[in-house]
């Protein structure tokens, strides 16, 4: 096994804006770097448990794919989009109740079931880089950390990118939502199956 080439993956593919992303970066923008760790721990605690099934129950998961797939990408897309709503909806003045609506924890753990991104990777990153070299229950558990820790790094990064540009992002709110909200609405396009 390629060690390099199985890590470089792993970061590229958290790291690159997908939707848990960029709600991560509004949560910051909106509500806190407090609140954003909130829905970090949910979506990182989803993406073990993802990881986890896939390493376990991967032959049966190959094949029930083709069937779950098409009606995965239509209710992440719908999800997608109602986040993207939601966000484009924001305005300052809210109170931090009503902007906790996507940035809770049970949302960031949510986000991660039905973003297919997130349930794609999980899928084919242990059948692909590791179940062909390593089958013992203790080297796939290891496997699985491994890469839910750098998931959990590569939300930590966006969470920094947010509130470094905090104030930049602040100060021109409006627009930076609105442009996050057609973020997620292009992935939910996009992961709908649609185009």
């Amino acid at each position: 096994m390629n060690i390099l080439s199985f890590f470089i993956y792993c970061v590229i593919v958290t790291v690159t804006p997908g939707p848990t992303n960029v709600v991560i970066l509004s949560t910051v923008h909106n509500s806190g770097v407090k609140k954003a760790m909130e829905y970090t721990y949910g979506a990182t605690i989803a993406f073990g448990i993802l990881l986890f099934v896939s390493a376990t129950l991967n032959m049966a998961l190959v094949t029930v794919l083709p069937a779950v797939l098409p009606v995965m990408q239509i209710i992440g897309g719908i999800y997608i989009a109602y986040l993207a709503v939601q966000i484009f909806r924001m305005k300052s003045s809210m109170h931090v109740e009503n902007r906790s609506q996507t940035s809770s924890f049970i949302s960031g753990f949510l986000m991660q079931f039905i973003n297919p991104k997130v349930v794609l990777f999980t899928m084919t990153v242990i059948p692909s880089f590791v179940l062909p070299y390593y089958t013992s229950s203790l080297t796939l558990i290891l496997f699985v950390l491994s890469i839910t820790i750098v998931g959990f790094l590569a939300f930590i990064t966006w969470i920094l990118f947010g509130s470094i540009f905090k104030d930049f992002l602040q100060k021109h709110q409006k627009a930076a939502n609105r442009i996050m909200a057609l973020f997620l609405l292009y992935s939910a396009i996009m992961v709908s199956g649609l185009l």
